[in-house]
């Protein structure tokens, strides 16, 4: 298993270890080298796990170097940053190889402030083991190394999903005004979404994400094509920008829900909301984003490219925890798709600039 292997490195280079598992089979690690104190202490955060193999096209755990890239499941989203994060904590903190027992027992650091790795489960889906981390731990600020192309990631959206249900009454098809057609009323909520979109295009657009969204993920409804559907349900996702909240948005839905609740007869529903994550956006003026900012200018010769991403990370739980944090990672591609792969300069450009990151932040 990945995380029992990660844990045997961390503490054979003298980290201080602790698996989290508050739902089994879902294990977190954390290693902390704890320093001499009176420094700033930086949280490196990775994720262990990843999306399926099924329909990968070949071996998906091959780890195969060819032309400067390392392929399989995983390189680019995120074993690439996780080795990074690994090699690069043990590097800034004093220990470039396994060390003795008797210095593995001390955890003692050459920096001032600790150096907290913490390698999560459940990232691609509920992010369950970032959460559980910061149950426990917390830092003056954290990195996490999802791929970026070796760009600063200083904002992403957030986002929401909700299942709608919306109630009918059965009758034969025959006869359908007997009914009440839960699929028909599917449709009005379709038309009154579309309405919603485009009065999200026309807001102002976020210097760094544009704008966000929504959209029906998923349909169902009916049981036969003889009968007026008694029940429909959809499930509906919306992205957020900064300064919108989970809750904003539901209340947006609900209105919209409810205005047609109250324009036409038969239409009822049930909102409930499934999964909800806060968007994130990083103060450029953050000391951590400085610094990783000079580092990566030194390491890539060129000042690094700024910029949003459309899609969520943990970084979005750290930065509700009143941590600053940004995301910097790997280059390469194929993030969820049939083949994967992580450039291998990237993956050693990025150890170096959380190298020197580490080093200067918890100095």
């Amino acid at each position: 298993m990945i995380a029992a292997w990660c844990a045997e490195w961390l503490t054979r280079r003298g980290f201080e270890v602790h698996r989290l598992e508050e739902h089994p089979g879902r294990p977190t690690i954390v290693g902390i080298r704890r320093g001499t104190g009176g420094g700033r202490s930086l949280m490196l955060n990775g994720h262990l796990d990843t999306v399926g193999v099924g329909g990968y096209a070949g071996d998906p755990f091959s780890g195969e170097l060819r032309d400067g890239r390392v392929s399989g499941r995983g390189t680019f989203d995120m074993k690439g940053g996780v080795a990074a994060i690994l090699v690069a904590a043990a590097r800034a903190t004093g220990v470039g190889a396994p060390v003795p027992d008797t210095a593995a027992a001390t955890g003692a650091s050459v920096l001032a402030g600790d150096v907290i790795v913490t390698l999560v489960a459940d990232e691609e889906f509920g992010s369950l083991g970032t959460m559980e981390v910061l149950r426990r731990f917390r830092a003056d600020a954290a990195i996490v190394a999802e791929p970026s192309e070796l760009a600063l990631t200083l904002a992403h959206r957030g986002f929401a999903w909700f299942e709608v249900e919306l109630t009918g009454l059965a009758a034969h098809g025959s006869q359908p005004e007997r009914g009440v057609d839960a699929i028909a009323h599917a449709g009005l909520v379709l038309r009154a979404l579309d309405e919603l979109r485009a009065g999200i295009q026309a807001a102002p657009a976020h210097p760094l994400l544009g704008h966000g969204t929504v959209r029906v993920s998923t349909i169902a409804g009916g049981t036969d094509a003889a009968t007026v559907a008694a029940a429909c349900t959809l499930t509906i996702e919306r992205r957020m920008l900064p300064g919108q909240s989970p809750d904003q948005v539901e209340a947006e839905l609900r209105a919209l829900l409810e205005r047609l609740a109250g324009s036409v007869a038969g239409f009822r529903f049930r909102l409930r909301r499934l999964v909800a994550r806060g968007a994130f956006e990083a103060d450029p003026e953050w000391p951590i984003v400085r610094a990783v900012s000079a580092h990566a200018t030194h390491v890539l010769g060129r000042s690094p490219e700024i910029r949003g991403e459309p899609f969520w990370t943990d970084a979005g739980l750290l930065h509700e925890a009143g941590i600053p944090c940004l995301v910097v990672g790997v280059d390469g591609g194929g993030a969820h798709a049939d083949t994967e792969w992580a450039d291998a300069e990237s993956v050693d450009a990025l150890t170096d600039i959380l190298t020197r990151t580490i080093a200067d932040f918890c100095a």
